[in-house]
């Protein structure tokens, strides 16, 4: 088992990559995600002005 982590004396490279790979992939889930939250909030803001005023 230890030699798997140690991934051959390639341990820091591989899982560096791996948790590069996962940081990106979240980030390419969320970002956008909390862009649509801040759309829709301004789009219900001017929906609303325009009712008012």
């Amino acid at each position: 088992m230890n030699d798997f982590f140690n991934m051959g004396g390639y341990a820091f490279y591989v899982w560096t990559s791996y948790g590069l790979a996962f940081l990106i992939l979240g980030a390419n889930l969320l970002i956008p995600l909390s862009h649509k939250r801040e759309l829709l909030q301004t789009l219900a803001r001017r929906a609303r002005r325009k009712e008012n005023g």
